[in-house]
Order: structure tokens, then sequence, then C-alpha cells
């Protein structure tokens, strides 16, 4: 017994050799990940950043309460083996936009804002192009969480439902009744926005006003959801909701290896759990025989793919089929 007791350490400590600790941010971790030859590419997208801020992005509190399930009945529906909403829906400009969560754990917000948004164009057959404001839900749903320092998707599309959200637009946009009032921050030493810190500050007020100049009023800008629902943990139900409403809101767990994605599939190899974070799930497909889900992050454009990425799909992988949520709009 005490042999085999051996070689299971034996094992333990060998995988744990066979994954060095090393800086998240930093140059071996990018040439650790790519060595490996992986279905992914790593690159630099934080050079110039405070761990503590890439920390602070990941703000989804993971396993939270769950709204009812809806089940997809598929019918006679062949779902194709490469779907881009994107290029489903061209008449929704809002698939194509990528936003900035700024130093704010706001991710809960930004991919139940996105989704809703191109959900709403959609079931309008592109007559009704909005923005919905990732600030009203950031800072007036008190039952999602706490703002800045998380918050719960599920929560984010039931006060969707229940109370509605306004327009708005990204910082300092004037664009809707209530933009983004958090700066982006510059994740690259050259460029024009104000270096990026931990220090986020706290969630702004909730303003029942839009900006000065905007009209119609804050109540009368109001977008409902008809229904708010979870989808289930099946690869095919969230296949079969997207291909026939949407976008959808995930959530998944977050480890250092991801800072420094750039292209391909993601696959975790590599560094401790950050912490939960949401995105928007807008696709799926094949790449070289690896099949993913294709989705939009918060972290502006200069992250990743254009600000999008690509994640294993069919395995859970990190937690990402098990935190699915969507509505219809009314």
């Amino acid at each position: 017994m005490w042999r085999l007791a051996f070689f299971c350490l034996l094992g333990a400590v060998s995988v744990s050799w066979a994954r060095p600790r090393l800086s998240p941010l930093s140059q071996e971790m990018v040439n650790y990940i790519n060595k490996l030859n992986t279905t992914w590419k790593a690159g630099h997208n934080f050079p110039n950043v405070d761990y503590s801020y890439v920390k602070r992005l990941c703000g989804t509190l993971l396993k939270g309460p769950k709204l009812p399930v809806m089940v997809q009945y598929a019918g006679d529906m062949k779902l194709p083996k490469n779907f881009d909403a994107r290029e489903q829906w061209p008449d929704c400009p809002t698939l194509k936009e990528i936003r900035d969560q700024g130093s704010c754990g706001s991710c809960w917000a930004f991919g139940a804002a996105e989704a809703i948004s191109d959900r709403t164009c959609i079931h309008s057959n592109g007559k009704v192009n909005v923005e919905i404001s990732a600030q009203d839900l950031l800072t007036c749903c008190y039952n999602c969480g706490m703002g800045c320092n998380g918050g719960y998707p599920s929560a984010a599309w039931n006060f969707w439902s229940s109370e509605g959200l306004v327009s708005g637009g990204l910082y300092n946009s004037h664009i809707g009744c209530r933009p983004y009032t958090i700066e982006p921050c510059e994740h690259h030493v050259n460029g024009s926005r104000p270096p990026c810190t931990g220090e986020g500050g706290d969630t702004p007020q909730c303003e029942m006003r839009c900006e000065a100049g905007y009209s119609p009023s804050y109540k009368q800008d109001k977008h409902f959801g008809r229904s708010s629902y979870s989808v289930d943990a099946d690869e095919q139900q969230i296949m079969m909701e997207i291909y026939k409403n949407g976008p959808v809101e995930g959530a998944f767990t977050v480890y250092e290896d991801f800072l420094q994605y750039k292209s391909g599939v993601y696959q975790h190899v590599g560094g401790s759990a950050l912490g939960g974070h949401a995105i928007k799930v807008l696709g799926w497909g094949e790449e070289n025989g690896t099949p993913y889900w294709l989705c939009a992050n918060s972290w502006n454009t200069d992250w990743g793919d254009n600000g999008f990425f690509k994640i294993l799909r069919g395995q859970d992988h990190c937690g990402i089929e098990s935190e699915i949520v969507a509505g219809v709009p009314q």
C-alpha cells in the first residue's frame, strides 16, 4: 500500500514539475504556452499593467442562483458545422462590437448588456438597433451582486425582464441614455489611455435619468425582456439557443494563461485560477479539427483576436457550458 501511495505522490510531483510556476504576464509564460504547440497561440495583451488590474477584471460570481431552464426542441433542425451570428444577422451592428469594462469587475453586466443588445435587434428583424447600457445594469441592479466587485449573470437577465434597461454606449460616446462612465485604460506602453492599475474605485451611482441632451426620458427609454432563463449545460442545447435566438451570456473560470490568448482555440495549460469571468457567446465551429465556441470579450480590441476568442467546445472546459443564460425581448 505504501508503494502505491509513493507512486501517487511521485505522479503529483511530476505534474507540478511539468507545469512550472511562471509570472502570468511574462515573456516566459508566452514562451511556455507556445512551446507546448497546443491549439492556441499566446502573445502580450497586458505588457504594461498591474497584476491586480487583471485580477479585478474577473468579476463574475460563479455557481450563483439559477434561472428556470429553457429546453429547445430540435425537431428537424440541422445545425451547421460552423456558425457566426455576425454573419447570420448582418443588419445588427452590436454583434461586431467589442466593449471595454475598464478597471471594474463588471464583466457580468457587460456580457448581459451585449447579448441583450444583439437579441433586441435580431428579434425586431433589424428594425431596433440599440446599445443596451451596461452602466444602468451595473449601477442599478442591487440584487445582482456587488457592482464592480462582482455580480451574477442570471440576476442581470432577471433584472432586464423585471425592471428593464435603458440605452447607453461606450465611454465618452454620448450615445444613448446612460453611456459607460468608467474610462478604458492602456494595456500597452505607447498608447493614449491612462495606465491600468488595480485601483478601480467604487461602483458609480445609480442615476435614474439620462445624460443631458438625450431624449426620451429615462423611464420611456427602458427596454424589457419578455423572459429570462438558463440554458442546460449541453452542447446541442446551447447551439440551438444561439441559432434560434442569438448570442447568449456565458461564464467560466479564468486561469492566468488565458490573459495571454492571441489566436486559436483556447485550452487551459498553465497558471492559477483568477476568478469567474462573463462573456458573450455568439457562435461555434471547428478549427483544425478542434471544436470551439466563438466569444466576445470586454477587454477592448487590443486583447486577443481583436477582442474575440475561441474556447474548447463540448467538454465544459473551465465551466464554459455550465453558466449559460439568455432571454427573449418584449
